[in-house]
C-alpha cells in the first residue's frame, strides 16, 4: 500500500521550512523567512506560499496530498488548530489550522515544534524502536518531548514536555518565563551569551564578541560556539560547562521519572559539536541517576534527522490522525 504524500511545516521564529513527506522520506522542500515583525497575516500568507512552492516543486496541486500539518513554536490546542500562545512570533489566540484550510482545501492540523520533532526522530530517526523516549533540544531555548509506550505524551492539559522549565537550580537565574532557576536560563545559548557578557561586563576577556561581529551575528549561533571554542575562549568554555552540567542533572531527573530506553539530544548545538557536547552531560547524568542498576543500557545519542525533523515528524502526526479519523 502506497502512503499518502503529506505536507509537514516547520514554523519558527526565523524561518518556515514546508516539506512533502511520505512514509518518512522528504521528496521536495521549501524554506522561506517567517518575518514575525510583520505581523500575524504576513506570516500566514508565508506560511501558504512556502506551501504552494512545494506544491509546483512537486508538479501537483492541493488534491493531490492528504493533508498539511504544522509544528509551530508555542502552545497549541491541537484539537481546535489554534496556536495559543507563541512568544518568540508574538501570537496569542491564532486560528492557524482554520485560516489555512480555508485557504488549501486539505485538513490542516496543528502542533508544537518540539512535539512533532521529537515524533520524527522516534519514528523514523535516533528513538527509533524505542518505547519510551525523552527529546532535548538545545537552542535558543530548551525545548522538548516525551514518548510514553510508544505514543507521544500530551499531558491532560496538552502541557507536558516543559523540559526546559525543570528547576536545576532554585532560586537561581531568572529565566524568559518569569521564573528562576529554570535549566533553559542556565543551558539555552541565549543563556550562555547572557551569562558570557555578564562576566564580561566584570572585566574578564573574551573573543566571543568579536567572533559573533566577524560572522555577521547579532546572538550566538552554534557556529559562534564552535569557532570560539576552537579559538580556546575561557568564558565560551566555562559557559558551556556549565550548560552541559545543568544538562545532565536535568537528563538525571527525567531519567529518574521517566526511565527510558533513551534520550535523544537534537538542536544546532548537538548537530555542530556532536559526540563531545554530550560526553559530560551523560557523565553527569550517570552520577545522578538512582537506580544505577542498568543505566549504561539507557541510550543518550544525538538526534538523527536534522532540520527535515520537524516536516518528518509533522507528516506522522498528520498521518496518525487520519488514521484515527476514519476508524
Amino acid at each position: 500500500m502506497t502512503h499518502p504524500v503529506i505536507i509537514g511545516v516547520d514554523l519558527g521564529a526565523t524561518n518556515v521550512e514546508a516539506a512533502a513527506v511520505r512514509d518518512g522520506d522528504v521528496l521536495k522542500s521549501k524554506k522561506k523567512k517567517t518575518r514575525p515583525e510583520k505581523g500575524v497575516e504576513e506570516v500566514i500568507d508565508r506560511i501558504e506560499k512556502t506551501i504552494r512552492k512545494v506544491f509546483d516543486k512537486m508538479d501537483a496541486e492541493a488534491d493531490d496530498f492528504a493533508a498539511v500539518c504544522i509544528g509551530a513554536p508555542g502552545a497549541v490546542d491541537t484539537e481546535a488548530g489554534i496556536v495559543r500562545s507563541a512568544p518568540n512570533l508574538k501570537w496569542d489566540d491564532v486560528p492557524l489550522g482554520e485560516v489555512l484550510h480555508g485557504r488549501l482545501g486539505l485538513p490542516v492540523m496543528v502542533d508544537n515544534d518540539v512535539n512533532v520533532g521529537v515524533v520524527g526522530e522516534h519514528v523514523h530517526g535516533a528513538g527509533k524502536g524505542a518505547l519510551d523516549m525523552i527529546g532535548i533540544f538545545v537552542g535558543t531555548g530548551i525545548g522538548g518531548g516525551l514518548i510514553v509506550n510508544g505514543t507521544p505524551h500530551y499531558g491532560w492539559r496538552g502541557a507536558a514536555g516543559e523540559v526546559g522549565h525543570v528547576i536545576v537550580k532554585p532560586h537561581g537565574r531568572t529565566c524568559g518565563c518569569g521564573r528562576e532557576g529554570c535549566v533553559e536560563a542556565y543551558a539555552s545559548k541565549t543563556a550562555m551569551e547572557a551569562i558570557i557578557r555578564e562576566e564580561m561586563e566584570k572585566g574578564r576577556d573574551t573573543q566571543v564578541f568579536e567572533i559573533m561581529e566577524d560572522k555577521g551575528k547579532n546572538k550566538l549561533t552554534s557556529s559562534v560556539i564552535e569557532a570560539s571554542l576552537e579559538a580556546e575562549d575561557p568564558l565560551m568554555e566555562e559557559a558551556l560547562q556549565n550548560s552541559q552540567y545543568y544538562l545532565g542533572i536535568l537528563t538525571a531527573d527525567l531519567v529518574n521519572v521517566l526511565d527510558p530506553e533513551i534520550v535523544v539530544y537534537g538542536g544546532g548545538v548537538v548537530e555542530r559539536l556532536g559526540e563531545s557536547f554530550l560526553k559530560p552531560i551523560k557523565r553527569t547524568a550517570r552520577q545522578h541517576y538512582l537506580q544505577r542498576r542498568g543505566a549504561e543500557q539507557i541510550r543518550i545519542v544525538p538526534a538523527a534527522l536534522g532540520d527535515d525533523a520537524g516536516p518528518i515528524g509533522a507528516a506522522v502526526v498528520a498521518q496518525r490522525r487520519l488514521r484515527a479519523s476514519v476508524n
